[in-house]
């Protein structure tokens, strides 16, 4: 049986794969839907991934509706791995709102924090998870991309 890596996932992932479906934060986002990776998140986690994708400069470049939006946050909630907080690790990380991120991964026990601010996560390597952008985590974790929609 294949192991399916568990992987958070930061706001920043999900802003760049719903403006374009060609890049690798798109592909991860498939694998996402095909239970090739677990995505692990926290209530907080999601509540910024609802407050960001539905801001109207995001709307606006993702050529998206707020229905599209909560459609996808929909399909999303029913394939993540929710996450407990059940300690919090603050402070940690220069900017307040990176440390729900990190504490949904040290909670989750992630393997990696996906992220396209890679050196802003470079203290949760203190926790023993590694900080990769799309593209690593696809040569960290031998996956193979996949841009269905």
């Amino acid at each position: 049986m294949k192991h399916v890596p568990r992987l958070t996932i930061d706001t920043n992932i999900l802003v760049a794969a719903t403006r374009n479906n060609a890049v690798p934060s798109f592909a991860l986002m498939q694998l996402v839907r095909q239970s090739q990776v677990t995505m692990c998140c926290s209530p907080a986690l999601f509540l910024e991934y609802e407050d960001v994708l539905t801001w109207a400069e995001q709307l606006a470049a993702s050529g998206l509706q707020r229905a599209d939006v909560d459609a996808i946050l929909n399909e999303l909630a029913s394939l993540i791995s929710p996450v407990t907080t059940h300690y919090q690790w603050r402070p940690q990380l220069r900017d307040p709102s990176d440390e729900m991120v990190l504490e949904a991964a040290v909670n989750a026990q992630a393997l990696a924090i996906v992220t396209y601010n890679v050196k802003d996560f470079k203290p949760a390597q203190r926790f023993g998870i590694l900080v990769l952008n799309p593209e690593q985590t696809f040569q960290q974790f031998h996956l193979k991309r996949s841009f269905l929609s």
